[in-house]
Parts: structure tokens; C-alpha cells; sequence
């Protein structure tokens, strides 16, 4: 086999959900790069998998920094397997800058599907999966936090994010602002853990309760899609939003993405707008 960086899925709970194929790409790697030495090894020990001195930390705060040492690797003939603490590295985990630089360097890559919170929840939620937008984890604070927010209640497709069990309950309350009490949302907790729990309702209902107490765990919340309205924002509505962005410091670009995906006009028409408001 010629060399190849190979990104493995690992169980996001239960370890009964690592596939054969992944054992057996995880068996005959030459090098196992992973998140976190402990947490593989552990697996590793689970599926009885020596580790052999292959095990090699790329942890997500210092991928960059060990990218050159992995390419180096393959572009010698080693397959690399690559997992992360649990699920399918590059979904908000380490991952996509590996792949990034073996791909630019012409190296082979190869993926062994696995398990993912995202998908999990979003087919669990008993919300439209049809059709879906991954936002994984919002910004914690600022401006970049409300723009994301600003986009996720205008956003016609379900939406499925990631959050820390400490933040649950702002993020919650941050949508409902944002998004109205009464859409539709499902909270998932501790998937294919032993203590995996759903949680479907309104933004309202699911608030209330959980009431003061964050959940413990994992999250996943899966949000539904802005309801359909087929009466077209009217030119002076167009204004007063772009008018409201403009003066809180967005640029003409960011006021015309913001309102554009609210009022779901066409961005070259509110981006006109926006121009021609700033002019003035």
C-alpha cells in the first residue's frame, strides 16, 4: 500500500459503534495521529488494537503546527490514520487542515465513515432532514455572535448546532430572541450514551423545562426552519433594516448578507440598498 493520510470516524458514545473497517484501518496504520493519546488508546485498548508505539498527538489547539511533521510521513510512503476524541475529524474537530495540506501536496486521503453528533440529532429531532444547514458551535460573544443569530432565524432550512452543556441554556435563550418562543426545536443529550435523552417542543417549552439547570453532557440542538412567508419585504422595510445595520457599524457588505438572509430578499437587490443609503 502506498502511503495515504486516513481519516477514521470513532464512536461519539458508544463503542460498539466503531465499524470493522475502521479497526481494521486503525490495525494496520504504520502511524495513529489522534486528539488526544489518552482517549485513543483507550479505544484502542477497547477494540484490542496494540498501539505499538504508533500513536502520535495532533491536538486541535497545535494541528498546524504538526501538519508539515504528518505530511512529511505520508509523502514517505506511511499510512496515517487519523481519528479524533469521538465522531469524524473535520466536523468541528480537527482534521480539515491535514487534509488541506495532503491534498496540496498531491498525498492520498482516504475516509472511513463514521458516527457524528450532527446527523445523529438532526435524524432523531423529528425536524425536516431533507435539507439542513450544519452551523456547529456559534461564537461565544460580540458582533459575530448576533450576525450568526441574525442569519439562523431567517434561515428557511433546519439548522443543527453544537454547544457546550454550560452555554445550553443562553444559546437557548439567545434563539428564542432571536427566533420567537414558538419554533420548533429538539435538544439532544448524550447520544448513543446509555443516558441519551431528546427533548422536542417549542424553543419556549424545551426552555421551560429545563428551567435554571444547564443539561449535563454533550448537546446537540437542532432547530427548525424559518416558517414560509410569501409576502415580499417592501422597499421601505428593505431600508429601515439596512438602516438599523448600517448605523450599529456594519459594512455595506455585512448590512446587505444580514437583512438579505432576514427579510429573504435577493442580496444584489439589499446590497443596492445598502449602497445607496450609505451614500447619502
Amino acid at each position: 500500500m502506498t502511503g495515504a493520510l486516513v481519516l477514521v470516524g470513532t464512536p461519539i458514545g458508544n463503542l460498539g459503534d466503531l465499524s470493522p473497517r475502521a479497526v481494521d484501518a486503525l490495525s494496520t496504520a504504520d502511524v495513529i495521529a489522534c486528539e488526544d493519546t489518552r482517549r485513543t488508546r483507550a479505544l484502542l485498548t477497547h477494540a484490542g488494537i496494540p498501539a505499538a508505539g504508533r500513536l502520535r498527538a495532533v491536538p486541535a489547539h497545535d494541528e498546524a503546527a504538526r501538519t508539515e511533521g504528518i505530511v512529511t510521513l505520508v509523502s514517505d510512503g506511511a499510512r496515517v490514520a487519523f481519528v479524533t476524541d469521538a465522531g469524524m475529524p473535520g466536523i468541528s474537530d480537527p482534521g480539515a487542515h491535514l487534509v488541506r495540506a495532503c491534498v496540496a501536496a498531491g498525498l492520498a486521503v482516504e475516509v472511513v465513515p463514521g458516527p457524528d453528533a450532527a446527523t445523529t440529532a438532526l435524524v432523531l429531532s423529528g425536524l425536516p432532514s431533507d435539507r439542513f444547514v450544519f452551523e456547529g458551535f456559534l461564537p461565544r460573544k460580540g458582533r459575530s455572535r448576533a450576525d450568526r443569530l441574525r442569519a439562523i432565524a431567517g434561515e428557511p432550512r433546519t439548522v443543527v448546532v453544537y454547544e457546550s452543556p454550560r452555554r445550553v441554556l443562553a444559546t437557548l435563550r439567545d434563539l428564542e430572541d432571536a427566533c420567537g418562543s414558538e419554533r420548533p426545536v429538539a435538544l439532544a443529550r448524550e447520544l448513543t450514551k446509555l443516558h441519551e435523552e431528546m427533548r422536542r417542543g417549542s424553543i419556549g417549552s424545551v426552555r421551560a423545562e429545563l428551567g435554571d439547570d444547564e443539561p449535563r453532557g454533550e448537546c446537540v440542538i437542532v432547530l427548525g426552519g424559518a416558517p414560509a412567508d410569501d409576502t415580499p419585504a417592501t422597499e421601505a422595510e428593505v431600508d429601515a433594516a439596512l438602516t438599523v445595520e448600517l448605523a450599529s457599524g456594519a459594512s455595506t457588505r455585512d448590512a446587505a448578507d444580514a437583512v438579505s438572509a432576514r427579510l429573504r430578499v435577493a442580496r444584489r437587490d439589499a446590497y443596492a440598498r445598502a449602497v445607496t443609503l450609505k451614500a447619502r
